[in-house]
């Protein structure tokens, strides 16, 4: 049975032996070690991982490439080495990632490029979190999420994925993958992200533990973000009090005209601190 990708999708199926490596060698998977992949497709990259001996949760929408990976892996499923489910990743009846994962385990896949922030904020926003995070993505993105600093200004521009993924992890973009190392080839070039090290206790450890501060801390960022023309303390105001941001930029010596891209991961933090 050969698939063809499927534009609604977003699927490029990956085709280079060397990238695999890459993601596998990134990924540094022990064997026994649980593992999600999203969006297997064809199987190129669950091939890989169950080489490694890993126990692999493969989550597939496809209902083609769903039916090709249980006539593939029959006995990789029959002896539990590998669990497929058919559905949406971020489908509602899938939000608890526990429901079908234990509690420890890495997320390593060739993820949908148009849905690199959805399943970013999925993962990290709620638990059970992976341990590390190894995905091919745009490599703009990649870029974005690791915030070089700018040439001409020295400074990283943040975004609302960098802020994100820092205060959880640390992103490191592995290497740069050409567009023919897929097929069908996107229109823009990949990179392997690697995102190691995640754990709330990096957000804990500057914010008193609270079960309303991280949902809150993605309400922050993203309102902050929501209008990039603007000065952050105006986006902000739309949240929360004149009064209160006065007091928090007064708190944390901040410049009236500071935008939002502008401040690091733990000035973002700092503002959270106070609010709560």
């Amino acid at each position: 049975m050969k698939l063809f990708a499927k534009k609604s999708l977003g699927q490029h199926f990956l085709n280079s032996k060397h990238v695999l490596e890459q993601i596998i060698t990134a990924g540094n998977l022990k064997s026994g070690e649980n593992i999600l992949e999203i969006g297997p497709g064809t199987g190129i990259l669950t091939e890989s991982l169950l080489k490694t001996g890993a126990i692999v949760t493969a989550v597939e929408k496809d209902a083609r490439a769903f039916a090709l990976l249980n006539e593939k892996f029959a006995n990789e499923i029959n002896s539990s080495q590998l669990k497929l489910i058919q559905g949406d990743i971020l489908d509602e009846k899938l939000s608890a990632p526990n429901s079908f994962i234990p509690s420890s385990y890495a997320l390593i896949a060739n993820i949908p490029y148009y849905i690199t922030g959805a399943i970013l904020e999925k993962f990290l926003e709620h638990e059970p979190r992976p341990n590390r995070m190894v995905l091919l993505v745009q490599k703009e993105v990649a870029d974005r999420i690791v915030a070089r600093p700018e040439q001409s200004t020295g400074k990283s521009k943040e975004s609302v994925l960098s802020i994100s993924v820092k205060v959880f992890g640390k992103p490191k973009v592995i290497a740069k993958v050409p567009p023919g190392a897929f097929t069908p080839p996107p229109t823009v070039d990949s990179a392997i992200l690697a995102i190691n090290n995640i754990s709330a206790d990096n957000f804990n450890q500057i914010l008193p533990k609270n079960p309303d501060a991280i949902s809150l801390f993605f309400k922050i960022v993203k309102t902050g973000f929501a209008h990039k023309r603007k000065f952050l303390k105006r986006n902000l105001e739309e949240i929360l009090p004149k009064e209160k941001t006065d007091l928090v930029w007064k708190n944390l010596n901040l410049n009236e005209k500071v935008r939002a891209e502008d401040l690091s991961p733990d000035e973002w933090v700092a503002i959270q601190a106070q609010l709560l």
